[in-house]
């Protein structure tokens, strides 16, 4: 199998740096009108087009374009909005079927590395681009939309695969946080209706706390960012809320988000889960890395053999 490049996102700390720095900036601005728009252009950076390293789409993956139900009161002049999906299903039948998230930035194009990755471990995969990323149509992404889409999103997958024991949610980065509040509404919405959670397994890779904590790591600890943010992503809080096994995937080496973030992760989370620390793993290779140790806890925590590639 030809080695596949694995893309620099970022320079050493240079999203985070520039959340913080300009969240921080911000605060002098606070009466500002368009803060909210502004806030929301830092933490979503989105990178118009393709990804320079994308290099077409695989055989056997489907791309797809999903609704996104408009309100009843929503002026009939309302831009048309969907959400654009990638469909690659695995060639066993019986494959286990995944969700997956991507963080903030690259579109799709710039994901594909890491689906594959998803894919070659067994997984028939199932991804979106929130509102706003690549071909899916819409404004400036807000987190209320992007939990919104992934909802969506979930949806679509529950269609194609409608075995709740072969369904699982997998976030990267800011993914990792609308993981779990996909899975801390999925198992809200069960327990009040006193079934069990339509997912069999939550995975987080180098995720965080909440957007006021990565944002105050790389900056101040004494400003007060989390009283003027509008985009909480509060992971921390919902994971407490999840009835489902969690598995928990960082990297020694993050420089973006640091180890310690996807312990206190951890520690929120209610068992069953694990941890898996991947050694000089980096904000982008920790899947690739810990191979070996996410087959064994794939198998561990959600029951599931995935073969060998």
């Amino acid at each position: 199998m030809p080695s596949r490049p694995v893309p620099l996102l970022h320079k050493p700390r240079t999203w985070l740096a520039l959340a913080a720095t300009g969240l921080g900036a911000l605060l002098a601005v606070a009466g500002c009108t368009s803060l909210a728009q502004k806030e929301r252009e830092i933490v979503f950076r989105i990178e118009p087009g393709v990804a320079r390293w994308y290099d077409g789409l695989p055989q056997g993956l489907k791309e797809m374009d999903l609704a996104v139900p408009q309100p009843s009161s929503a002026p009939k002049a309302l831009a048309k909005q969907s959400v654009h999906a990638w469909w690659w299903p695995s060639t066993r039948k019986d494959a286990p079927a995944i969700l997956y998230l991507h963080g903030s930035r690259w579109n799709l194009t710039g994901q594909l590395f890491r689906i594959r990755e998803l894919h070659d471990l067994g997984f028939s995969v199932f991804a979106i681009d929130y509102r706003g990323f690549g071909k899916s149509e819409g404004d400036l992404p807000s987190e209320k939309a992007v939990y919104e889409d992934a909802r969506i999103g979930w949806d679509a997958l529950a269609r194609l695969e409608p075995d709740p024991q072969r369904r699982f949610i997998y976030g990267h980065s800011l993914g990792g946080a609308i993981a779990v509040d996909l899975a801390s509404s999925l198992s809200n919405e069960a327990k009040k209706g006193g079934t069990t959670a339509p997912a069999s397994g939550l995975v987080i890779e180098a995720s965080f706390t909440t957007l006021a904590d990565i944002a105050r790591s790389f900056s101040y600890p004494w400003l007060p960012i989390q009283l003027l943010l509008s985009q909480k992503f509060d992971a921390v809080d919902k994971i407490a809320d999840v009835r489902m096994p969690v598995i928990v995937l960082h990297g020694s080496s993050d420089r973006y988000v640091p180890l310690g973030f996807g312990r206190k992760l951890f520690d929120a989370a209610p068992e069953p889960k694990r941890l898996i620390v991947v050694e000089d793993g980096t904000h982008n290779n920790s899947l690739r890395l810990g191979e070996r140790d996410m087959r064994r806890a794939f198998g561990d925590m959600f029951a599931i053999r995935v073969p060998a590639s």
